[in-house]
């Protein structure tokens, strides 16, 4: 693990100095540029992990942690660290890698797609022959991605299908003998139009999003509609809406259980409400690992079944071990992980990288200035009677106001939950300085082409992007070395 931290912290000094050797010239031709992915801070160099706790792994708990979250934490990581098997863990049938570290660890466990070598590319290279191929959008330096249908073109009467296709079966992996499944035909959905694609969420800081009272994200949204922009103050941004959690319908009518009405807000259009629920599904539909949360398989073929179902469970009798880590065995790997995201500690941002610290206040004095900060909120606070102290009555400068926007032509077709096909959650930026890929589909690593894109009919970022098609050059570089700054 070290060492893959150690190989990260080179490529990305090496990116950092083509990309600020590119802005120079950006700012002698006075464009404005973006200054690229912000060198990885070496942790362990500065008091941070591994520790005594987690002695093989670099990692950032959150502060204040008690002895015990900071164990359970650490279990949490060795998990998501783990590569999955066919015959000991139940991967598979069908899945996306074999591990939550594959698709986020960049730039430390709990990140995002990494810089360089893209796992997915790597591990599909290992297939024998005639079983499983690359995918054509899978390529060898990422993004990380996740293909989702459009439509069901097979299924008659039954269009809409919107659900995670995976990348590939365990047909050939050690341990699968007698299991042949088919792989998804990727090209035919590409042909077709049918395909969209995702790119892994990072997950830092998530334990502090989840404790954010649904009243506060409410009242932030009505007081962000009430703001005004531009030297003039006639631009408005289109009010937010929160992604409400409505589990079943029968008829077209609610059931209304006890949880309906509450916030969702993991997930690229907030489809999910808890880190539980985010890291059950996970690994039920990335890894194929069915689980306590989602007990079913995805491919239920008889004869690719090389463990009980659910794969995953938790183990009650471990409570009563004399060894503490047996101890920590009980909780089910789903819960590790939830735990594990629960604690890590967000975001660190530079006071003076890229740019100097006087070029990223003006960036951010013009990030609210011209509206970004209405859908980007600053900001928000948790809740002051969670259970967790070290989550308790905290400030969470995730940059989101974690509702939902009509995004125009990055539409992409998929509803979930009462998130329709154009609407995404507003992404949380903090982190954006150390993040390679944007966008849902990570169709880029340029940030101005990302926020350009935000510009389209149906938008409700037009407005905005329009103040900042209007800044000076001078301007416009602030305000990109304050994003990469977070």
């Amino acid at each position: 693990m070290n060492f893959v931290v150690r190989r990260w912290l080179i490529n990305s000094v090496f990116v950092w100095s083509a990309l600020s050797t590119t802005m120079s010239v950006g700012f002698a031709q006075s464009s404005a540029r973006d200054p690229g992915v912000r060198p990885v801070i070496d942790w362990s160099r500065i008091g941070g992990w591994p520790s005594e706790a987690c002695p093989s792994i670099i990692l950032r708990p959150l502060p204040g942690l008690t002895d015990s979250e900071e164990k359970l934490f650490c279990a949490g990581a060795e998990e998501f660290a783990k590569e999955d098997k066919v015959k000991e863990d139940g991967l598979g049938p069908t899945m996306n890698l074999t591990s939550c570290l594959g698709c986020h660890q960049y730039p430390i466990s709990g990140g995002s797609s990494p810089l360089g070598k893209n796992p997915q590319y790597d591990f599909a290279r290992g297939y024998p022959a005639g079983t499983n191929t690359i995918p054509p959008f899978v390529r060898p330096n990422g993004p990380v991605r996740v293909a989702r249908f459009k439509q069901h073109l097979d299924v008659p009467g039954q269009p809409d299908d919107g659900g995670v296709h995976a990348l590939f079966t365990i047909t050939g992996l050690e341990g699968a003998d007698g299991c042949v499944l088919k792989q998804e035909d990727f090209q035919k959905a590409i042909d077709h139009k049918n395909i969209i694609y995702r790119i892994p969420t990072p997950t830092f800081g998530a334990g502090l999003i989840e404790q954010i009272d649904d009243q506060t994200i409410v009242d932030n949204v009505n007081y962000q509609a009430t703001r005004h922009f531009g030297d003039t103050k006639n631009v408005r941004v289109s009010r937010g809406r929160v992604n409400l959690v409505q589990p079943f319908h029968t008829r077209g009518t609610e059931n209304k259980n006890g949880n309906d009405g509450t916030i969702a807000r993991f997930g690229w259009k907030a489809q999910n409400k808890s880190l539980l629920i985010f890291a059950g599904e996970a690994y039920n539909v990335e890894i194929g690992i069915s689980n306590e949360v989602f007990p079913t398989e995805r491919d239920e073929t008889r004869e690719c079944q090389f463990h009980t179902v659910p794969n995953d469970t938790s183990h009650p009798e471990n409570l009563f071990s004399s060894d503490s880590q047996e101890r920590l065995d009980a909780f089910s790997d789903v819960e590790k992980f939830a735990v594990f995201m629960r604690f890590l500690a967000p975001p660190e941002p530079s006071t003076d990288t890229p740019g100097g610290a006087e070029s990223i206040r003006l960036g951010a004095n013009i990030f609210d200035k011209i509206g970004c900060s209405t859908c980007h909120t600053p900001e928000l606070r948790t809740s002051p009677i969670g259970t967790v102290a070290a989550l308790r009555n905290k400030a969470v400068s995730l940059f989101s106001d974690l509702a939902l926007h009509k995004m125009g032509d990055l539409a992409d077709g998929i509803s979930q939950g009462v998130a329709g096909k154009d609407e995404f959650r507003s992404a949380p930026l903090w982190g954006l300085g150390q993040r390679v890929f944007f966008l849902h589909d990570g169709r880029t690593t340029d940030l101005v082409e990302a926020i350009m894109a935000h510009d389209s009919s149906g938008s409700d970022a037009t407005p905005v992007i329009g103040l900042y098609i209007a800044l000076s050059n001078k301007e416009k570089q602030d305000l990109l070395n304050f994003l990469r700054s977070l």
